[in-house]
Formats: C-alpha cells, structure tokens, sequence
C-alpha cells in the first residue's frame, strides 16, 4: 500500500511538473474559478432577501396601515399567534404597504447579472483549462515519440507493438480527458467547498455543522472506495493494452491465421483477452459507481435536514423565511461540489493509472548515447573486423561468445546456421541495435561504439526480412534510402534491381500509390523494392538479411545478377538459410550457438564433409 501510495506522489509530482510551462495560465484558471465562485456565493443570499422582500411586501398589504411591526407583534401574541409572531419577527414588514416591484425587479437584476458574470468565468476558464490539457498531451506526446527512437531494439522485442501503441495513443489521450475534466472542476468545487461553508456558518453555525458532519461522513466512504479502486483502473489499462496488442498481432497476420484454420483458436483467444478487459473495467467501475449513490444519498439527507431543522428555526424566529431557502441553496451548493469530486476522483484514479504507463514508457533506459568526441573514419572503405565479440539478450542465456571474424572491401560474406545460432544478431550488433557486453566491432580500423549511430548506419545499407513499405508511391519507397534523389537516379536505382521492368507495366508507374500491405505489389516485388531502396542509399557495406527469401526463382537469378555488378568495392553479408543464394560468396561463415564452427567457400565446406555440408544435403 506504502509503495502505491508513493508512486501515485510520485505521478502526480511528475504531472505538476509537466504543467509548470503553464504557470500564468493556471493563475488566470485560479482567478477565473474564484471569480465564478464569488459570484455563485452572492446569488442564493440575494434571491433569500428577494424571498423576504417580496413575503414582507404580501403580509404587509394586509395589516392595519399606520399601525408600526412591533404593535402588530404585540397584538399577534397577545391572541396567541406565538409561531406566526416569531416568523414576522424575522420580516421587515411595513403594515399596510404592498410589494415594492421596482426594488424587487433591481434585485432581480443584480442577481442575473451575477449569474450571467458566473457563467462567462466559467466558460473561460474552460476554454484555458482545454489548452493547458491538450497542450500538455501535445509536449508529452512529442516526448513519447522522442523516447522511442532513443529506446533500445531489446525493449520492442519484449513489448508488443500493440502495447506500445495503447501507451502512446489509450493512456495519453485517457490522461488528457482527465486533466481537462478535473483541472477545472476541482478547482472550482474547492473554492466552493470553502466559501460555501463559511457563508453556511454565518448564517446559521448549527445548520452548517449538520451538513458538515453528515457531508465527512460521505467524503471519507468515497475516499475508502476510491482507494480501492485504484489498483483496478492500473489493470483495466493494462488489459487494454493486452488486447491491442493481440488485435494488432493477429490482425497483421490475418492471412495466415486463415490459412492455417487457426480462426477459431484466434476467436477464442480474444475472447480471453476481452473477457478479461471486461471484468477489469467492471470491478473498477463497480467501485467507482459506488461514489454517486453514497455522495446522493447525503445531499438528499442534507436537503431534509435544512428544511425540517430550518422551519423550526423559522417558527422560533431565529431564521427568516428566506435565510432558510438561501441555506437550502448554499446546502445543494456544498454538496454539489463534493459529488464531483468524488465523481472526478474515478476518473482521476483512471487517468493516474494511464499516466504511470506512459511515464513507466519515459523512464525505460535508453540506448546508450553517443560518445561525446565522435570519430569518423577518414575514408570508409567498408573493412569489417569482429574482435572477441561477446553478447547475449539475457543475463542467463549467452548467445554469441568470444567472435571474431573479418571482412575486406569488395567481399560477399554469407553466414549461414541454424535458427538461434546467432546471425541476424551479428547484423543487429553491427548496426548497433544491440551494443556487445565484450570485445569490440571496428569499421575500417575505429570501433563503432566511438562513432555515432546515425553516421554508422549511414554507411551500411540494411535489407531485413520484412519488407517494409510505408503508404506512399514507388518512388518516395524507393528515395527513402537517400533523402533528395533525383527520379533519374531512383529509376537508376530500380533497373539495377529489376524493379523498373514491373513498375512501368503499373497503370500509374513510380507513382503508384501502395497501401500498408502493398496489395497492388507482389512478396517479391516488395522485396526487390526494399533492395532498390538499399542499393540507392550507395552504402559502403550491404546487409542482407535473408532478403531473397521471398522472391520466386526467376526473381531471384535476377537479383543475383545486380548483385554481382553492384557489390563491386562493398563488403556484403549476406544472412540466409537459402543455401542456393550464397553458393558463390566469397566466404561462408557457418554458426551454431554463437560460434563460428566453419569457415571457407561453398566447395570448400562441402569437402570438408562437416556442418556446412550436412545442411547443404538436408
């Protein structure tokens, strides 16, 4: 419980920082609450002198004119009228003189003026508080964005792309609907809170420690409901973020789930995951529906409570008539405001729960930075060298130890093993998604970890497994790899690569727009569009990492062909299980648990009759 309470300090802490920028604006959200409050004090004290001035005008109208209150009182007693006596008591009566209209009607003004003047405080303060909220959400969502380009490849691996995105998109825009919905009315209902209760006291101090009892007694059973709640609302959002990232998983593959007949196991599955979802969000809003009823049931007490104590303080003529009605109005007045914070209180537990994601989002270890004097080789040649290179994901599960290997200018590397063996991590750690626990990667004679990323990466043209297209045309996937490509040498780029020959059978060309799954493109056309993209980036080093493995024979003898024209002066490594495509590299290195076990041309290994050669046969 100690921990849960510290962190939700430490939340809130974090989300006052967030508004400091906005320091004027709450003070102009402050001076706009205290005025709309101000303003709602002096109505219900006005609209009571308006009660009594228009019931003094009609008893007026009816007594003996001349005659003065306090004889009317007199003679009132002396029949026995005692109650009726105590209650003109309390009136300025004025025997024989009716209602005065005209003071009424002014009154009457004043008091729609106040509520009109109320009523615009308001509607600022709201238009302020709606900038304030968005604006923060504005900051915070650049900041998340930022964060993740910082963040290293391991925690997208262990984070599912469903649960990033609820984080970034759920829980953010959750904590803008409560920073707009609350900001705002919490201020305000404090400040009627207090005002409230000091005019209720000054009016009538028994009265008001009636209400204040009874109202203490509510705000405690909502506090102790609302802490309950507060652990439900972190599962509901972590639920939600459960089931996003099996909507987006499933959905991504939805072709081969179908294919594999695998809908009914995918139905039930979500239905697991929705079940779920559904009785997180009920529990926690089981609780937090507990707050409305409890916080009504004491308004409706306190409504009863001033109206039969206030009558009886009418018939003794402590109160008048219409100090009782403007107490009945102070009394919904203060009970009103502690409805919705209690009301706001469930939402404030949800969007805490929203913003400790994001913030656990912002607090993960980033990659590490950049060294402070960078060093770029003098002359890239594109010389690879792994000296003794250590690494592993887990503490307790080493992957690659002890590796060394080089590569010079002008070579095709292939690496070849069986899965896990380790090497589309040697990719990953020379482009430096994963930094190596021991030894070190060198490019050209200088270790990439003295080197930025972005001049590292700049230099190594990578073709991943998936091919990846944004929605866009043809051409600006293809000038992706080098920002500022003329079309000249993005078509250069395409006929090297075999693409041209496809695109210009395309109704639109290079300017064929391709949708998020590139359905008006083949598997293979996608890839060779990612590999034209790679070989206009004119990188000193090629990774390749099984990139013809979705491209059909034809294709791939095509590729081959480029290849081989346009790897003149790269190093190239080629990561594949299809042995057929590196037959002709100049070297193969093969892994098995994260060591190179052999090492040498495709004739070589297959004299040498070991691993290499057993997977060739197979």
């Amino acid at each position: 419980m100690a921990s849960t309470a510290e962190a939700s300090s430490s939340t809130i802490l974090r989300l006052l920082a967030m508004l400091r920028p906005y320091r004027v604006r709450l003070v102009l959200v402050l001076v706009l609450g205290t005025g709309a409050t101000v303003f709602n004090l002096a109505g219900p004290k006005l609209v009571g002198n308006a009660t009594d001035m228009a019931f003094a005008g009609v008893v007026s109208r009816g007594l003996p004119p001349g005659a003065s209150k306090e004889e009317v009182i007199a003679g009132m007693r002396a029949r026995g009228d005692e109650a009726l006596a105590n209650v003109l008591s309390t009136a300025d009566i004025v025997p024989g003189q009716g209602v005065n209209f005209q003071a009424l009607a002014q009154l009457l003004v004043i008091i729609l003026v106040l509520y009109l003047a109320s009523g615009l405080c308001m509607l600022v303060q709201g238009r302020v508080v709606a900038f304030i909220a968005q604006h923060t959400m504005f900051v915070l969502r650049e900041r998340v964005s930022a964060k993740l380009t910082r963040l290293p490849l391991g925690y997208f691996d262990r984070t599912s792309r469903g649960e990033v995105l609820s984080r970034v998109t759920n829980d953010v825009d959750n904590l803008q609907r409560t920073l707009q919905q609350t900001l705002g009315h919490m201020v305000n209902s404090i400040f009627a809170v207090v005002g409230v209760m000091t005019v209720m006291v000054l009016l009538s101090p028994l009265l008001a420690g009636l209400v204040l009892v009874s109202v203490l007694v509510a705000a405690a059973a909502a506090l102790t409901i609302s802490r309950r709640a507060r652990p439900r609302f972190a599962e509901r959002w972590q639920r939600t973020g459960s089931l996003n990232g099996y909507v987006e998983e499933t959905y991504t593959g939805h072709s081969t789930v179908v294919a594999f007949g695998r809908g009914e196991l995918a139905e039930r599955t979500f239905d697991e995951h929705n079940e779920a979802l559904y009785l997180a969000s009920s529990r926690s809003q089981t609780l937090s529906g507990l707050i409305g009823p409890v916080t009504r049931f004491v308004t409706d007490l306190n409504y009863v409570m001033v109206a039969v104590v206030g009558a009886l303080l009418v018939a003794s003529g402590s109160m008048s008539i219409g100090s009782v009605q403007s107490f009945m109005q102070y009394s919904s007045m203060f009970t009103q405001p502690i409805i919705d914070m209690a009301n706001f209180s469930a939402q404030l537990q949800s969007g805490m729960a929203s913003a400790r994601r994001v913030f656990e989002v912002l607090d993960e270890p980033e990659q590490r930075p950049a060294p402070p004097r960078p060093v770029r080789p003098r002359r890239v040649r594109g010389r690879v060298d792994f000296q003794q290179v250590s690494f592993r994901y887990t503490p307790d599960a080493p992957l690659i130890e002890n590796l060394s290997l080089s590569a010079v200018p002008g070579e095709l590397i292939a690496i070849v093993g069986p899965t896990g063996a380790g090497k589309s991590t040697l990719g990953n750690l020379l482009l430096r998604f994963y930094e190596v626990d021991r030894g070190r990667i060198l490019l050209d004679g200088v270790d990439v970890a003295d080197m930025t990323r972005e001049d590292l990466r700049s230099r190594i043209g990578l073709v991943s497994q998936d091919s990846w297209l944004f929605a866009g045309t043809i051409a600006d996937n293809i000038a992706y790899g080098r920002p500022g490509a003329t079309r000249q040498e993005v078509v250069n780029a395409a006929r090297a690569m075999c693409v041209d020959r496809f695109v210009r059978s395309l109704p639109d060309g290079y300017d064929t727009v391709l949708d998020d799954e590139s359905s008006t493109v083949s598997a293979g056309e996608r890839q060779l569009i990612t590999l034209a993209r790679a070989f206009l980036a004119e990188p000193s080093i090629l990774l390749l990492d099984e990139a013809t493995s979705s491209v059909d024979s034809r294709t791939e003898v095509l590729i081959q062909q480029a290849m081989a024209s346009l790897r003149a002066g790269r190093t190239s490594f080629v990561i594949a299980h299809r042995l057929s495509t590196i037959r002709h590299a100049d070297m193969i290195l093969v892994m098995d648990s994260g060591r190179v076990v052999e090492r040498g041309t495709h004739q070589q290994l297959l004299a040498a009759n070991g691993h290499y050669s057993r997977m060739y046969a197979s």
